[in-house]
Formats: C-alpha cells, sequence, structure tokens
C-alpha cells in the first residue's frame, strides 16, 4: 500500500536552478554540489542580464536572503536559491550582524573590518567573546511561498589574526573543538563545519523532501 508513495512528489519542474550570486568560486561549489546529488544544472547572475538592483535593506539575515531570492525569482520566473550571512557576537549586541561585510563603512576590506571588530571586542573579557557564524538560504519559486534554512557555526573572537586561508572574519574566528582558527583549516574541512556547509545540508533535505530529482530512484 505504501510502497509507491514516494513516487506522490511532484518531478522538479524546471529545467535548471539559479544561485542568486556573481561569486564563480561560490557558484562551483553549489554547481557540483547540486549536479552530483540531484542533477541539476546551476546558473549563476552573470548568466543574465538586465536583472533588478537589489538594495539589502532588511534587518535581519532571513529577510535579506528572501528579498533577494524573491526579487530576482520574479524577473526571470525561475526557482532562485540566495543566501546571506555573516557574524554575530552576542555581547556586542549582535554585530556586526547584517552589516559584517560592511562593518567598517561602504566599502571596508576584510582586514579593516577585523580591526574594528578587535577593538571593540577587546575590552570585555574573554567569557564574553563567544561568537558564531550564520547563514541563511532562501528558496524562492514562482507563485509559491518562500521557504529559508539556517546555519551556525560556533566559536570565539581572538585579538591576534591566525592564518592564511578564508576570508572575512576567519582569521579571529576561533573554533575551541579544532584548537584552530576558521583561517588554518584546509578548505574541505572548512566546507564539512561551517555554517554554510549546515545551511546547504538543510536546503537539499528540503529540496528532497518537495521533489523528485533525476539522480534519486
Amino acid at each position: 500500500m505504501y510502497r509507491h508513495l514516494i513516487n506522490m512528489k511532484p518531478k522538479w519542474p524546471f529545467p535548471y536552478l539559479i544561485i542568486a550570486t556573481g561569486n564563480q568560486n561560490k557558484l562551483k561549489q553549489f554547481a557540483d554540489l547540486f549536479s552530483q546529488n540531484l542533477g541539476l544544472e546551476v546558473k549563476g547572475l552573470k548568466d543574465f542580464s538586465d536583472l533588478p538592483e537589489i538594495v539589502e535593506d532588511r534587518d535581519t539575515f532571513e529577510g535579506n536572503a528572501c528579498k533577494k531570492a524573491e526579487v530576482i525569482s520574479k524577473a526571470l520566473q525561475a526557482p532562485v536559491i540566495s543566501d546571506d550571512s555573516g557574524l554575530v557576537v552576542p555581547a556586542l549586541q549582535g554585530e556586526p550582524g547584517v552589516y559584517s561585510a560592511r562593518y567598517a563603512g561602504p566599502h571596508s576590506t576584510d582586514e579593516q573590518n577585523n580591526i574594528k571588530l578587535i577593538e571593540n571586542i577587546r575590552p570585555l573579557p574573554e567569557a564574553q567573546r563567544d561568537a558564531y557564524y550564520v547563514c541563511v538560504m532562501a528558496l524562492a519559486l514562482p507563485d509559491e511561498p518562500t521557504q529559508w534554512v539556517r546555519g551556525e557555526c560556533q566559536g570565539r573572537i581572538i585579538t591576534e589574526p591566525q592564518g592564511t586561508e578564508g576570508f572575512g572574519y576567519d582569521p579571529i574566528f576561533y573554533l575551541p573543538e579544532q584548537q584552530k582558527t576558521m583561517a588554518q583549516l584546509p578548505a574541505a574541512q572548512k566546507y564539512q563545519i561551517s555554517h554554510r556547509a549546515k545551511a546547504t545540508e538543510k536546503l537539499m533535505e528540503l529540496l528532497t523532501t518537495r521533489y523528485q530529482f533525476t539522480t534519486q530512484t
């Protein structure tokens, strides 16, 4: 009676999936992931022209991710995944939060952002320097409610940068379990434990729960 319930899920109805990024490294990661696991073709924003400009003006990661995905999905009438990510330090009232990429100013570099965070956290005792990375991924489909997933990675801010891998706050984001900063981890290990990896895993679960894909039996 229940043998064919899995086949009651509709087949994925779109020829491709759009990742709302112009970053080719990030796009390749997603392309490999969705191709290997779901048999999906992936496109990036550079594959399309005349896209609307999007101002990420929401005060939450969820708000920014959903807005970007919805605007592009509506413009292209296609499925879109968008992510918004950053660093949260509870003792600093959640800073830098959604302003992580521009914490030290509108066009600030990673180094400038790190310097500002170190200056702000230095007066705090180590017990109050806990922090976590956040990644929210939103999935927008034409004429359907947007859904989102969230991944987090717990750590602590240190005042002396260590490591040369990664980007953003990685050199000052210390992982007690690894006894290293995120910037000291090889890329393969980082991808397994990062906030983005956790969000991606949840997104894959969301997709496979709702749809059948060509690689599934």
